[in-house]
This record gives C-alpha cells, structure tokens and sequence, in this order.
C-alpha cells in the first residue's frame, strides 16, 4: 500500500504531494523550454494550457480546458479550450510550439473543449482521435472515432465513449494509471470504472462538473479538479493531502 502523502510549501508557488512535483514555468520574466519528449516508460507531465482560472499571471483564463500530456515519448493535446486565440498564445507563452504535437485527444464535442481545434490544425495538421459521436474536424492528417477502450500508444489509453460522447484520457505508470476527464458527463464513477478495466487508478485530473460521490475519491492519491468542477471546494476539504488546484500554467509532474 502506498506511503501517506504529505503536502510542503515551497516558495509559495506551490504545495507538492510526495512523488508529485508541481512546477511553476514562468518564473522572472523567462519562459519554458519543452523539454526533450520523455522516454517510454519515464515519468509524466501535465501542463494545463486552458483553465477558468489562471494559475500564472502571464496567461489567460477562459470558460475550457486543454492540456499537454507528456508521456511515453509523447506530447498530446487533451482537448483544445474554446478559443483558439487563448490557446495559442499560453502555449507561446509556455514556450511549446504547435509542430511538438504528436496527436489531438478530443474529449467531448462541446465548444469549450474544441473550439480552439480549427486554430491549432491550421498550424499543425496532425491526427486527432474523438468519440464516436463527435463532428470531425477539418485539417487533420487523420481522424479516429472512438467507441470502445483503445490503446493510443503504448502508454495511452481511451476509457471509450461513454454513452457514445465522451472519453477520457487513461495514462498508465509502474505506480497506477492517471485519468484524465474533459467535463465527466457520463459521470465520475462510470469514467473511474471504465478506466479501472485497465489497471488501479491513482489520480484524476480535470473538469468534474457536479460530481458530489466524494467517496469514490477517496482512495485515490491525487485528485486535481479543474475547469467546470462545482464543488472543488469541497474535495479540497475533504481530501487537503489528495487535493491539488488547477489554473493555466499548472504543472503536474508525477
């Protein structure tokens, strides 16, 4: 069973759990440097790029969620915000240039999730996989539906669409799997099933709407609610060694 995790301050910026780095990239005026993608089987890192809040002052907040997911060698964008404007310029303002990409994760056709897609496919053509009940996108090199579970790459996995409109990111680790929700619509226990076919989850990270079963969290060791969640609040104070706050510009290393 895993050792309790524990929260330290450290310079203000932010509250790491044991194992789980939280970094701030933007520090004295300088930008990140994406590092090199991380090897197959290497540590992950999650940089929310489009939040309702801003966790760094140089970036913007907006209504939707995206995130760079970097994993296995990968760098994938989990869902595009609502406007590609907003998107691209905390991606510049991080340093990540759009050509890193090497695939789209769509959660869920509504616009807070892909209305900065058009935008960033423009830039960079590239593939795209969305559930099975998504418009497709123009200006991809390739377009997946997804409907049932699937295997994206070698750590990456797709929950399927739940009720034929919404997926979630599944990332599997030595120490558990990391899921990562768009907006939860099918609901936070159906997605925690969905994703425990593959291996124990560990964290969820993402927007959770309503979601108000807080006990089905409770064994996990890391929770981020972000983007739509309604009562984070309330996870927070239920769970303050679990809890991790979200904002554009987060970085979630584990």
């Amino acid at each position: 069973m895993a050792a309790p995790l524990r929260f330290q301050i450290e310079q203000n910026f932010a509250r790491p759990i044991a194992g789980i780095s939280l970094n701030c990239p933007v520090l004295h005026g300088q930008r990140q440097r994406l590092e090199p993608k991380s090897r197959a089987g290497s540590e992950m890192k999650i940089t929310l790029l489009y939040d309702n809040e801003a966790y760094l002052k140089s970036l913007r907040s907006d209504w939707g969620f995206s995130c760079l997911v970097q994993s296995g060698g990968k760098n994938i964008l989990f869902d595009t915000g609502a406007r590609g404007s907003i998107l691209l310029a905390n991606m510049h303002a991080l340093g990540i240039r759009p050509e890193v990409i090497d695939l789209v994760f769509i959660s869920h056709p509504h616009w807070d999730h892909t209305g900065g897609l058009s935008n960033f496919l423009k830039l960079h053509p590239t593939r795209v996989y969305i559930p099975a009940g998504c418009p497709e996108p123009r200006h991809a090199t390739e377009v997946i539906r997804v409907q049932n579970s699937l295997k994206i790459e070698e750590t990456i996995f797709s929950t399927g669409a739940l009720d034929n409109f919404e997926q979630s990111m599944v990332i599997s680790q030595p120490k558990g799997l990391v899921v990562i929700a768009g907006c939860s619509h099918p609901g936070v226990g159906r997605i925690l099933s969905a994703a425990s076919k593959i291996g124990n989850v560990r964290a969820l990270i993402g927007g959770l709407h309503g979601f108000s079963e807080f006990e089905l969290i409770k064994n996990l060791e890391l929770i981020c609610p972000a983007h739509c969640t309604r009562y984070a609040r309330q996870i927070q104070g239920l769970y303050p060694q679990k809890f991790i706050g979200g904002g554009a510009g987060k970085i979630i290393e584990l």
